[in-house]
């Protein structure tokens, strides 16, 4: 009996106060119309905090992006090598092969513990406090990393400073997709791939300049840059407003009010528009779903929407992506000498921030759909031809070709998958449970890449299957997977509000026809 009551208040949207209220409604009517015919131009002149912020914010996943691709760099560091690895056919040092998965695995795994604290505590404490906690640890778990004298304690570094990560990639996203107008949600969480590349820009710099090196300084300068980040960023995080959406589950309306006109919104008819518009939307999934909770994310219409943000972020895994964050070994294993690989990666990195600028226009012009599809195509037949080439006799010219595309691969990486897929899943989820959902959907994408650097690592190492340019066949074969995966279950979001979102999911409107179907400005559901 106390079962159906609970589900018959939850059914009974129409109900609340919020929902009764004729005023309120016609603002939020007006402030999501008002969404809805702003242009990505209009909404940026705007809205200029509200992108800085969102960009800030973004930001902080320069330091994962940093330290990810340092271990990259360290495996072809010959200093490195040479202090820590084994000699392979009695001329050449590497590091083994367990080890330099550990290198690579332990930060993953440590954002993986990360992740799934970033949730609740972002609930309780809310995206700014949370993200400060974060940039304080960091700082403290530099300390193991730089002051390491073996492979055992830098992977506990590793591992340390990866739980920090863990809260970064969870809120960044979700709370870059909170504070901007409908219309620059695609470009403003996009800038988190931009973060990725910036951090592997300062990484292979550092390396570059510092590979000739012969003594400890050669590693332990790299890792002491990482301690330039998180100061500024707290400091920059601390004075940010705190997302209204967030402040509007907690029932902070007025802070919420005040958070809005620091993001843009200075008119203050808009600004109240705006505010009804975002509570329409959380009481409505209040109603449905009341607290949330972890297990939420497996109920019902949510359950969907954790697969697509699952798959998404774990796709980033299978679509050639391992060969950029490895890009130096690569390099040397494609027949490069040791300063040719460093350049090479120099360059690479430098490329794909190009591509990450232009995936900021992309992201508004085209769909989310149309840009994963389309960007998975291109890899897929990049990395067959990859493959294709290091099957062959082969020579100097085939060595630099296989170099070519793994940059090409790269770029088009950077460009379309990996931008795109922060806009998808920072929207797929409903706001109640954004911070959960983005939280658990990149543990996804951890327990897809924690195997997945084992294989690349074996793939790539001497020491172990020596396939070089030939582990194109295999990424190409899970590209291929990532695409059918996407073309059934990714729907179309571009250009809706969370409302529409909530409804079009509610609805169980098919993938492939969310983009067609009409939702009204006055639907309740």
């Amino acid at each position: 009996m106390e079962t159906d009551e609970k589900q018959a208040e939850k059914a009974d949207v129409l109900h609340s106060e919020v929902l009764v209220d004729s005023d309120l409604m016609n603002d939020a009517f007006d402030g999501e119309n008002r969404e809805h015919e702003m242009s990505t131009w209009e909404a940026a002149k705007k809205h200029p905090w509200a992108c800085l912020w969102a960009f800030t914010m973004c930001f902080t996943i320069v330091m994962e992006s940093f330290d990810m691709f340092l271990n990259g760099n360290f495996v072809a560091l010959p200093a490195f090598r040479e202090k820590y690895g084994v000699l392979v056919d009695g001329n050449d040092w590497q590091i083994p092969t367990k080890w330099q998965s550990s290198l690579f695995q332990a930060g993953q795994c440590g954002a993986f513990v990360g992740v799934f604290l970033a949730g609740p505590v972002t609930n309780r404490l809310g995206y700014r406090w949370t993200t400060i906690f974060a940039l304080m640890l960091m700082n403290a778990t530099i300390f193991v990393s730089f002051f390491a004298n073996s492979l055992t304690l830098l992977v506990v570094g590793q591992a340390l400073e990866g739980v920090p990560w863990g809260f970064f990639i969870a809120n960044s996203p979700a709370y870059a997709s909170e504070i901007v107008p409908l219309s620059l949600r695609g470009a403003c969480t996009a800038t988190l791939q931009m973060s990725w590349s910036i951090g592997s820009i300062i990484v292979a710099a550092a390396t570059y300049g510092y590979n000739k090196r012969n003594d400890e300084w050669a590693w332990r300068v790299p890792l002491a840059l990482q301690w330039i980040f998180p100061t500024p960023l707290l400091i920059l995080i601390f004075l940010a407003p705190e997302s209204p959406w967030w402040l509007i589950r907690r029932g902070r309306k007025a802070e919420a009010l005040r958070s809005i006109e620091r993001l843009g919104n200075k008119d203050p008819e808009q600004s109240q528009q705006a505010l009804a518009m975002m509570e329409r939307t959380v009481e409505i999934e209040a109603q449905m779903g009341g607290s949330p909770s972890l297990l939420d994310l497996l109920k019902g219409t949510d359950l969907r929407r954790t697969i697509i943000t699952c798959l998404i972020y774990a796709s980033q895994n299978f679509a050639g992506n391992l060969i950029a964050n490895q890009a130096t070994y690569f390099f040397q294993q494609a027949g490069m000498s040791s300063d040719r690989a460093f350049e090479l990666n120099l360059i690479n990195s430098c490329l794909q921030l190009v591509a990450n600028i232009i995936s900021l226009p992309l992201a508004s012009a085209f769909g989310r759909r149309t840009i994963f599809l389309c960007g998975a195509v291109v890899n897929i037949t990049l990395l067959l031809l990859l493959g294709i080439v290091a099957s062959i006799t082969q020579n100097a010219a085939t060595n630099y070709v296989q170099a070519i595309l793994g940059i090409i691969i790269s770029f088009v990486f950077a460009g379309s998958l990996g931008p795109i897929a922060y806009t998808i899943i920072s929207e797929t989820s409903s706001v109640r449970l954004r911070a959960l959902s983005t939280g658990v959907g990149r543990a996804a994408y951890y327990v897809a890449e924690i195997p997945m650097i084992y294989l690349a690592s074996q793939m790539l190492n001497p020491t172990g299957w020596n396939l070089a340019g030939k582990c194109g066949y295999v990424w190409a074969g899970t590209a291929c997977v990532c695409f059918v995966s996407a073309y059934f279950f990714l729907p179309e979001l571009k250009d809706r509000s969370y409302r529409e979102i909530d409804i079009l999911f509610n609805r169980r409107i098919p993938a492939r026809k969310f983009k067609s179907t009409v939702i009204d400005v006055r639907d309740n559901e």
